[in-house]
């Protein structure tokens, strides 16, 4: 795959994570539950887990999202070098957020699966973009 190509990948895949991670992020602010097609979406969003020192999940996600998605605008190597690194941490975070949902919460939010998807595409065009900065 082309830089190019990686670059418009990550772009696209940073986008879609934006809006479901503003999405939750607002309705987390305003305190309501996500439209969910099943009750995992509440449970899951009203876990202790969906903050991280006080700070929204969703929130992380959102400037996460944001910060891959100018970085596929810019070609400069510790641009590229450094959102491959917040993208490997993304992608080991969201693991760990899949494994809090199957085995500790036994609920499962579309969205948060939803988003962790686009973080492992995020990480894949992140790579692939590294891999072309350093060869």
């Amino acid at each position: 795959m082309s830089d190019q190509a990686a670059r418009s990948l990550l772009a696209v895949a940073a986008l879609g994570g934006l809006a479901i991670a503003s999405y939750l992020t607002v309705v987390h602010y305003q305190g309501g539950v996500p439209v969910c097609a099943t009750n995992g979406c509440e449970i899951v969003q009203q876990s202790r887990y969906a903050e991280l020192l006080g700070v929204p999940v969703a929130l992380l996600g959102t400037l996460t999202f944001a910060a891959m998605l100018v970085s596929a605008a810019l070609r400069k190597p510790f641009v590229v070098v450094s959102a491959a690194a917040l993208a490997l941490t993304a992608v080991l975070f969201a693991g760990y957020l899949v494994y809090v949902q199957l085995v500790v919460l036994d609920a499962v939010c579309m969205w948060c699966v939803a988003s962790d998807s686009l973080t492992a595409v995020v990480a894949l065009a992140a790579w692939l973009r590294f891999r072309h900065t350093v060869t």
